[in-house]
């Protein structure tokens, strides 16, 4: 077996890969709640997918690795392992600014608070004996996707998050010092996610809403180059 030799390389070469890397701030996110979520927001916030997608100022994506099995006994010395299983995270967070009508806020409580069912048989939450029944989980879950790009819009890479719903929402602190702008950081549980890269072709749907649970496109948009 040849073993690999240095080579010589040119200004061309470097520009056309370390000098030419990927950056942060170019990214957009999708969140299209179960219709049933839908139904629980005011008339004004229904349809308001553009916004959550806007105001996500922050998202992570996803990381994987492999389960291993460890054989210690077929070469003397040696300890082998080989991959069984390939593992997903189990979040993943998404930050995004708060709306002075606090509508980001309202999304995520009602989103959550229909997982558990708080309006169960029309009780009434201050109640000493309240108590709730959890959904099923095909009610509340749903696809989010995250599309990274780059200034160019030649390329894109798509991660859909499969059975994805929030599971918790981090605290907020609010305080009389220097105002800030008011984050409101919300983590998804999902089964697994999928990535695909796309390149952008003349007439292309690229930022096309993804399809949601009911099997239609929103937002669509097709760039013209």
């Amino acid at each position: 077996m040849v073993t690999p030799r240095p080579q010589k390389k040119v200004l061309a070469d470097l520009k056309a890969s370390i000098l030419n890397p990927a950056l942060t701030s170019h990214f957009q996110c999708w969140f299209y709640p179960p219709s049933a979520v839908r139904s629980l927001l005011p008339t004004g916030e229904v349809q308001d997918d553009r916004m959550w997608s806007l105001s996500c100022a922050e998202a992570a994506l996803p990381g994987t690795s492999l389960a291993t099995n460890e054989l210690v006994n077929d070469f003397t010395g040696v300890t082998e392992r080989h991959a069984y299983r390939r593992q997903y995270d189990t979040t993943s967070s998404f930050t995004f600014y708060v709306d002075h009508d606090y509508k980001i806020i309202n999304f995520f409580e009602k989103w959550i608070g229909y997982i558990v069912n708080e309006g169960y048989d029309n009780q009434n939450p201050t109640n000493d004996n309240y108590f709730y029944r959890v959904n099923f989980p095909k009610l509340y879950q749903t696809s989010i996707y995250v599309k990274k790009f780059e200034k160019d819009y030649n390329r894109v890479l798509e991660y859909r998050f499969l059975k994805a719903y929030p599971i918790s929402i981090n605290t907020m602190p609010v305080t009389y010092e220097a105002s800030q702008l008011l984050k409101c950081t919300v983590n998804f549980n999902f089964s697994r996610y999928l990535v695909e890269t796309m390149n952008n072709t003349p007439d292309a749907v690229l930022f096309d809403g993804p399809i949601n649970e009911n099997g239609v496109t929103n937002n669509a948009i097709t760039l013209n180059v």
